[in-house]
């Protein structure tokens, strides 16, 4: 079943825990790829100092303060494409990282191996025939752990449980 709009019209932390276990869908020239997602992070708002819209908006950042189910696809350090897709209210920049799936352990792994590119920036995964997010039933452990990756962010942010992992 597809998530729909209201799945990830709710608080970033809970989509991003609900979001272990389910399964990333592409549609590309072949015919449709499927990985179970097996670790996300969640960004939370201007307040957030890991946010990209921690200062507020911007050209690049906009598209945070969309609605829930809109993918933000940028690109990291010049070389990895990383997929987000943004949670909560409209005006209230939050979004949910895929950090690895099954079979692509990394953010930049995963949308190198699914050929997800900036071009899917905006997509709403909730209606995209290209990138959706699929419930097939499959439950598992969730563990936490701090979010990687962002020493620029304050000590307090650095030390949060923001980070979600398929248990073992």
């Amino acid at each position: 079943m597809r998530l729909g709009y209201e799945f990830f019209h709710r608080d970033c932390e809970i989509v991003a825990r609900e979001l272990v276990g389910k399964v990333l869908s592409m549609r590309t020239e072949g015919g449709v790829m499927r990985l179970r997602i097996t670790e996300t992070e969640c960004y939370c708002g201007e307040e957030d100092t890991a946010c990209h819209a921690h200062k507020g908006r911007t050209k690049r950042t906009e598209v945070l303060y969309d609605k829930a189910g809109t993918a933000y696809v940028y690109l990291c350090y010049g070389i990895h494409w990383l997929l987000n897709i943004v949670t909560g209210e409209v005006g209230h920049p939050e979004a949910v990282l895929i950090r690895c799936c099954a079979e692509a352990p990394g953010p930049g792994r995963l949308t190198k191996k699914l050929g997800i590119t900036g071009k899917l920036n905006r997509e709403d995964v909730t209606q995209s025939d290209r990138l959706w997010v699929e419930d097939d039933g499959f439950r598992c452990e969730v563990v936490t752990d701090k979010r990687v990756g962002i020493g620029y962010a304050s000590e307090e942010d650095q030390n949060r449980l923001w980070r979600f992992k398929m248990g073992k």
